[in-house]
């Protein structure tokens, strides 16, 4: 049995990868976080714990032999070093979940794993404007305390990740639309386009990296490779729900008077190519319409228990 720790893995993404390491078996399973929500899955040790004090996660976590951490909730290099200096017994693989915000906007799309990366805070951004340069950052102390503690690295940075037990208002924004039959805004402006993967493909392409050797030392992109635009939601929403959208065409400027808050910025591309990691692992992504009409499926399971 392999040791594996998961750093956060309550919410979205880490919970889904879970579910996915229980079915696979051939793991023991250690979960740190807050414990703000338990898992309370058989088969799993729950470890509550700040990552942000360190004493705690030294006296928290047992001393093995890991085969990986698996990293949802480091945003800072802060965190990865941390956590790296409080393991207890050997660590063989690092797996940090980064993300496409590292780079920076270009217009030479799709946009690679070499693309240029954030150099300084985007005050653009409001209260996100350090992320991406942090999560950057990150990166570069992960392979620095990787290079340093001979621990192999595995980064992989997630385009827009959709799916069941999403918490951030990305497609229940528009399934809320429909349930309501409220109209959908699509901007006026040239077609803004998007990438998306689905949050089962990002947790089966991290169980995929586990001790791979192709996946050692080694930076993806997830991103599938449909591009998506405000028009192809409102069809794909037809599409899975057999209700025709309601449209309103507005202009950029109207949108921001009427601040209208759509879940993707309708004035620039977020556009990235999931082709390395395709080839490298030999993965295929799960077609959009396909994904959403899941999470289309357990969106409207909630809704029943409401």
């Amino acid at each position: 049995m392999k040791n594996i720790l998961i750093i956060g893995g309550s919410y979205f993404t880490g919970r889904v990868f879970v579910e996915e390491l229980l079915k696979q078996g051939g793991y023991n399973i250690f979960v740190f976080n807050r414990g703000n929500i338990p898992l309370n899955f058989k088969g799993v040790t729950e470890l509550k714990g700040d990552r942000e004090d360190q004493d705690r996660i030294r006296n928290t976590l047992p001393e093995k032999e890991w085969h990986a951490v698996v990293d949802f909730c480091a945003y800072t290099p802060d965190h990865i070093e941390k956590m790296i200096r409080s393991i207890h017994g050997t660590l063989h693989q690092y797996i940090f979940i980064s993300t496409t915000a590292v780079y920076e906007t270009t217009f030479d799309l799709p946009i690679k794993e070499d693309a240029a990366k954030v150099s300084k805070p985007q005050p653009e951004l409001g209260p996100y404007a350090d992320y991406g340069l942090n999560k950057w950052l990150a990166e570069i102390s992960l392979r620095s305390e990787g290079e340093k503690r001979g621990i192999a690295y595995t980064c992989l940075r997630p385009a827009i990740i959709y799916g069941p037990y999403n918490y951030a208002p990305r497609e229940s924004y528009f399934f809320d639309l429909l349930r309501d039959n409220k109209p959908m805004v699509v901007p006026k402006n040239e077609l803004a386009l998007y990438s998306f993967v689905s949050v089962l493909d990002a947790a089966k392409i991290i169980l995929k990296c586990l001790g791979n050797e192709k996946a050692l030392n080694e930076t993806f992109n997830i991103a599938g490779e449909e591009l998506i635009s405000y028009p192809r939601l409102a069809q794909m929403l037809e599409v899975i729900s057999g209700k025709k959208p309601k449209i309103i065409k507005m202009t950029l400027d109207e949108i921001r008077q009427m601040e209208i808050p759509l879940p993707f910025p309708p004035d620039s591309h977020l556009v990235y190519s999931g082709e390395k990691i395709r080839r490298v692992l030999d993965i295929e992504y799960t077609p959009f319409t396909e994904g959403m009409r899941e999470t289309y499926k357990y969106y409207q399971m909630l809704q029943a228990r409401k």
